[in-house]
């Protein structure tokens, strides 16, 4: 016996009460994001930053420089300011969870999890992103068109209520009080900011903006073949895989394209902003396009049916170290993802979210579905491990200050 299937288009109680408590958690992190863009510096007695240039960017020539906000520039202080918050337990409810938590550095700052938990337990219902060249995000998280900055995405976790990830929300000033009373962070605020009283939500989301964006990834063994010169710097195999990856067979490069192998990207040199989300036919419920309850994509921030299932398509780099996959974590392997996108589409064939992807209505027109043989198929493999970047996972500049401090 098949366990009962989902109504769509009727939600439960328990789901409209969920849904309702979101979008109330949204609703207080849109009035926190304007309430930091007017007024909040006042409130918690800061005062806007002024621009340092004493940060220089590590980027190969070829790479264009992020976009920097510019009431938030890069500096030397910020960005080590950043980092020890980015690895601070305290900034969690329960003292021992932090954004290193759920990014961890070895996995392109991801976690290894299908959803990850929060510091209360509440299990998140998405994929934890990697932030590898985060700062290149045209828009950040899986399916949020409005969040377009990272230090409007850093509130998300800090204060959200569903889920709850660190579960700081009405703990604002316990936090303030923690930061100000701490004298290595009273220290490396004032020196990282010029307000009299620097320690603010304001300035804790700028440092770990600041330092998010100096994640940069571009030394893989396919930078170096591509844009090096080094022609041994990959497999034969990869050199196919990459052909098959730009090819109109497979259409791989659609989505993911561009300096950051993703089709949301900005940088210095754009001529315009891209930004894209996508339903790849991962679900169908009902025929109609449906995605499990909880997790529809942009049509959770627009109500719009049509975006139901649409994600956007995250970085390949470092992809080889970042599974599971897909937003919800539900693919297990590379092998599988390939798999999905040559069927055109998952079929579940058993359980609640039964479904023929490839007959989603809504699917986007790139996923056609393609034949691929076992050796295509190990030879595309072979061309995104080549998008590894080990100097990346192990470079000591994003790792945990206090391990490299206990270490020294």
């Amino acid at each position: 016996m098949h366990p009962p299937q989902p109504v769509i288009g009727q939600p439960n109680t328990r789901q409209s009460k969920r849904r309702s408590h979101r979008w109330l958690s949204w609703l207080f992190t849109a009035l926190l994001v304007f309430s930091l863009s007017v007024g909040l510096d006042h409130a918690m007695g800061a005062e806007p930053a002024v621009a340092r240039s004493d940060f220089q960017w590590d980027l190969p020539n070829w790479v264009p420089k992020p976009v920097v906000p510019s009431d938030n520039p890069m500096s030397v202080a910020k960005v080590e300011l950043g980092r020890h918050l980015f690895y601070e337990p305290r900034l969690s409810a329960t003292g021992d969870f932090s954004c290193a938590t759920c990014h961890v550095q070895a996995l392109a700052f991801t976690d290894g999890e299908k959803t990850s938990p929060g510091a209360t337990g509440q299990l998140h219902h998405l994929n934890s992103m990697s932030l590898t060249n985060v700062a290149y995000n045209s828009v950040q998280t899986w399916a949020n068109p409005l969040m377009q900055h990272l230090e409007q995405q850093m509130l998300i976790p800090l204060f959200g209520e569903d889920p709850i990830e660190l579960g700081m929300a009405g703990k604002e000033l316990e936090l303030l009080s923690m930061l100000r009373e701490d004298p290595e962070y009273r220290a490396q605020f004032k020196t990282a900011f010029v307000e009299a009283d620097p320690v603010s939500v304001r300035n804790i989301t700028q440092a770990i903006a600041a330092f998010e964006r100096t994640l940069v990834s571009f030394n893989s063994p396919y930078d170096r073949y591509r844009y090096g010169g080094d022609r041994t710097a990959i497999s034969d195999s990869a050199k196919r895989g990459e052909a098959l990856f730009t090819s109109e067979r497979m259409e791989c490069f659609h989505c993911h394209g561009g300096l950051n192998f993703s089709d949301s990207a900005r940088h210095e040199r754009s001529g315009f902003t891209e930004v894209a989300f996508h339903n790849t036919g991962l679900y169908n419920l009902d025929g109609n396009g449906a995605y499990p309850p909880g997790n529809t994509g942009v049509a959770e921030v627009t109500l719009d049916p049509h975006d139901m299932g649409r994600f956007r398509a995250p970085t390949l780099r470092n992809i080889a170290l970042t599974a599971p996959y897909m937003h919800d974590g539900s693919i297990s392997s590379l092998s599988e993802v390939i798999d999905h996108y040559a069927a055109g589409g998952r079929t579940i064939s058993e359980g609640p979210f039964a479904g023929v992807g490839s007959e989603n209505p809504l699917k986007s027109s790139f996923i056609k579905g393609f034949s691929i043989t076992a050796s295509e198929k190990q030879d595309l493999i072979a061309f995104l491990e080549s998008l590894t970047d080990e100097t990346f996972v192990t470079n000591p500049a994003f790792a945990d200050p206090s391990v490299r401090n206990e270490a020294q």
